[in-house]
C-alpha cells in the first residue's frame, strides 16, 4: 500500500502557475468520474451533460494526499439524491483526498462545472494563492482553498463558504458513497477497512452509514 504524498502547509504565494494540483475529496477522486468533467459527457444516473474542459487531457499524475480539516456531507444533490461532500479546512482532523495534476485552465473549467457555471474562463487565483481562501460566490462549491504546496505547485480545491457546524448534515446516498470510496481505493494509499472507517466517521454519514455497511458496499 503506497503512502500519501507530502503537502507543505500554508498559502502557495507567488504568481499563478501554469499547472496546479486540483485536489478532490469527493467523487472526482475516481478518475472514471473526473473524466466527464474533463472530456465532457453524461455520467450514468446524471440528469445533465458535462460540457468538459477546453483542454480535454486527463491529469498528468494523480496522487493520494491528506489535508488538515474535516470531511462532511450536507445539502441535497440533484444527481446523487443525498448529501454532497464538503471540506472544512478550519475543523479538526484529516481529510483523505486525491490530487490531480492539471493546468490552471483545466482547474478553472472543472470548478466552473461544479459551480453550475459555463466553463471557458480562467480564474484569478491571486487571492487564494496569497491568503489560502477566496470566496467567489455564495454557492456550495464557490469557495477556493489552497491546502499548501506539493512539488512547488499549489494544492487547490473548492468547497462551501460555511463551516461543517453551520449547516444541517445530510447523509450521502449509496451511489455517492460508492464513487467516493472507489476513488480513495483507486488512489492506493488506504485499504477498504480504513476507507470505510473514514467515511463512516464523517459528519452527515455518522449515525446513518456504519463502518460495516460501507465495507460491504465497497467490497461486494
Amino acid at each position: 500500500m503506497a503512502g500519501t504524498h507530502p503537502v507543505e502547509p500554508g498559502p502557495a504565494g507567488g504568481p499563478a502557475p501554469e499547472w496546479v494540483w486540483y485536489t478532490s475529496y469527493g467523487s472526482n477522486m475516481y478518475l472514471g468520474r473526473l473524466a466527464y468533467y474533463v472530456k465532457g459527457g453524461q455520467p450514468a444516473g446524471a440528469a445533465t451533460v458535462c460540457p468538459g474542459c477546453r483542454d480535454q487531457r486527463m491529469p498528468v499524475r494523480s496522487v493520494p494526499v491528506e489535508l488538515s480539516g474535516a470531511l462532511y456531507f450536507a445539502t441535497e444533490s440533484p444527481v446523487w439524491g443525498g448529501g454532497r461532500a464538503f471540506y472544512d479546512p478550519d475543523a479538526e482532523g484529516r481529510v483523505y483526498a486525491r490530487a490531480h495534476l492539471v493546468t490552471a485552465a483545466q482547474f478553472a473549467d472543472i470548478a466552473a462545472q461544479e459551480m453550475y457555471r459555463t466553463p471557458g474562463e480562467d480564474l484569478d487565483l491571486s487571492a487564494v494563492l496569497t491568503t489560502g481562501v477566496a470566496v467567489l460566490g455564495s454557492g456550495r462549491y464557490e469557495t477556493l482553498v489552497c491546502g499548501g504546496r506539493m512539488d512547488g505547485l499549489p494544492v487547490l480545491t473548492f468547497t462551501a463558504p460555511w463551516g461543517a457546524g453551520e449547516v444541517t448534515p445530510v447523509p450521502p446516498s449509496r451511489a455517492y458513497v460508492r464513487f467516493l470510496a472507489a476513488g480513495l481505493l483507486e488512489a492506493g494509499a488506504w485499504d477498504a477497512d480504513t476507507v470505510a472507517a473514514y467515511v463512516a466517521s464523517a459528519r452527515g454519514a455518522a449515525g446513518h452509514w456504519s463502518h460495516e455497511a460501507i465495507l460491504d458496499l465497497i467490497t461486494e
